[in-house]
């Protein structure tokens, strides 16, 4: 595809995934929780609603089910942003492909485009190095304490201050959606934010990079994931086809698939090492 037809695809894909990340949210702020768990059912109001259920446990597994939904959704946030930050967002309009990765970052958790670019390119020029932000601490390889390590790298105070502000301020703007709100801005929004940083460490951290291990020899391993394109898709839009991104970092999430098969086919497992 040219660039002008990337652009018209990348600009779809992140509106229907802004879209829906905000149409769900709307959606399932105005859930009652509590009555939705002690019934089954949805208030009154709410019976015509497509995830009426009729039995508790039923309704425990929907309200699961909708977090899972919303943590794909957040998740799909930073992937708009972070195709916006390779370019691949909209590479026919360069404004509007960071335009747009600022917008997707700040409804993701408020993080900053500009911090993240930067680091982002630090990660790209030296992966698995002293130099990558995202990886480990050099000591510590464990995947407990090199996610506390990755995030407190992108969490600051003025992110974690305004992330509060933006709940506080829904909670007070919508004080009528539904009794249980303040349960449901935790349950729809900040738990799908929490296990969505865990996916994307986890898939685009940690499985890639974690034999670039000190000692061996090699500076730094990026490897990709063996999944089935329907799985890779659900697990985190292609994050794990990681060689292929590392490779080809101009291409969007949705063409690293392609790349994938085409690497597979001629080399097998597709594996980068570093000098």
């Amino acid at each position: 595809m040219g660039a002008e037809q990337r652009s018209w695809v990348g600009l779809a894909l992140a509106a229907l995934i802004v879209v829906a990340w905000l149409a769900s949210l709307l959606l399932l702020l105005q859930v009652d929780l509590t009555a939705l768990l002690a019934t089954g059912r949805l208030t009154p109001a709410q019976e015509l609603a497509p995830w009426r259920l009729p039995h508790t446990w039923i309704a425990a597994a929907g309200v699961g089910t909708e977090i899972l939904v919303r943590t794909f959704l957040q998740t799909g946030l930073f992937i708009v942003a972070h195709d916006a930050m390779h370019g691949s967002l909209i590479p026919a309009r360069p404004r509007l492909n960071h335009r747009l990765g600022h917008l997707a970052l700040t409804l993701y958790a408020c993080l900053p485009y500009g911090d993240c670019l930067r680091k982002h390119r630090q990660h790209h020029q030296a992966p698995g190095s002293p130099g990558d932000p995202d990886f480990h601490d050099g000591i510590r390889s464990h995947p407990v304490s090199w996610y506390l390590h990755f995030m407190r790298g992108y969490l600051s105070m003025p992110q974690i201050v305004s992330l509060a502000a933006a709940w506080i301020c829904t909670a007070a703007v919508m004080p009528s959606a539904a009794p249980t709100l303040p349960l449901n801005i935790v349950v729809f929004w900040v738990v799908p934010l929490m296990l969505s940083s865990v996916q994307l460490f986890v898939f685009g951290t940690y499985l890639p990079h974690r034999h670039g291990q000190a000692g061996d020899g090699v500076t730094h391993r990026v490897e990709s994931l063996p999944l089935p394109a329907l799985i890779s898709l659900v697990s985190c839009y292609h994050f794990g086809f990681h060689w292929e991104h590392h490779q080809h970092p101009e291409a969007a999430w949705y063409e690293l698939p392609r790349l994938h098969r085409r690497h597979w086919s001629h080399n097998g497992h597709p594996r980068l090492q570093g000098e």
